[in-house]
């Protein structure tokens, strides 16, 4: 009798929801949410896209689990130092959101949100709200941060470099395919020193949220 072949084995492992979102997390993580397909996710599977369809509804379901599994890996903000945990909170979305860069801009305004979302959620306002924060003073001090954190994930997903030295020789590939760079002398002394030193996204990360977290504090005890 011939034995099962290993893709013959995989096949005939039950699929479950959370088999499912695993391997689309691996599809979009690879090329984007763009390439991810009923079809290429039930390949990627080892089955027929209609079996998918005993454990998501849709794309849109798929997306829906992705996002929850993203905020499953974000900082729990606890009770206490609010401005610690809200900065902890803050630099583990923005690890997160690198690891998982198609996420950039689908994060929010889910219409159906997993319990990861809410937990996460919840634990920012009661983390504000517990210190003290009024109602609309959290509101206005977790709109900032996220608008930051977002903003920025989406910045260093689009400059085209991951480390200093990278940015360094975009900076250089950029100076020579612009001739007359000598017609913005500022831009000039920006690519001059960040060609010598880089730019490196997480000391910028860090300055921009102290300064955002330094400015809240001072807002709300009238400083």
């Amino acid at each position: 009798m011939p034995q099962p072949t290993k893709s013959t084995r995989k096949r005939r492992t039950p699929l479950t929801r959370e088999r499912v979102l695993d391997a689309a997390m691996a599809l979009a993580d690879a090329g984007g949410i763009e390439g991810l397909t009923m079809r290429s996710l039930g390949k990627q599977l080892g089955v027929e896209a209609m079996s998918l369809y005993n454990h998501v509804a849709n794309k849109e379901d798929i997306i829906d689990g992705l996002v929850d599994l993203v905020f499953a890996e974000i900082h729990v903000p606890e009770p206490g130092d609010w401005k610690a945990q809200m900065r902890l909170r803050a630099i583990s979305a923005r690890e997160a959101l690198n690891r998982h860069r198609w996420a950039v801009g689908l994060m929010e305004g889910r219409l159906n949100p997993g319990p990861a979302t809410m937990r996460k959620h919840n634990a920012a306002m009661g983390c504000l709200r517990e210190a003290g924060f009024s109602f609309r003073d959290a509101v206005h001090a977790y709109s900032v941060q996220d608008a930051y954190i977002y903003g920025f994930a989406l910045q260093e997903r689009g400059l085209g470099f991951e480390t200093p030295e990278e940015s360094a020789q975009v900076i250089e590939t950029q100076r020579a395919n612009v001739p007359e760079m000598d017609a913005y002398p500022y831009l000039v002394e920006t690519a001059q020193e960040l060609a010598q030193s880089g730019y490196d996204y997480d000391t910028e990360f860090i300055f921009g949220l102290d300064l955002i977290l330094d400015a809240v504090e001072r807002y709300r005890t009238g400083g």
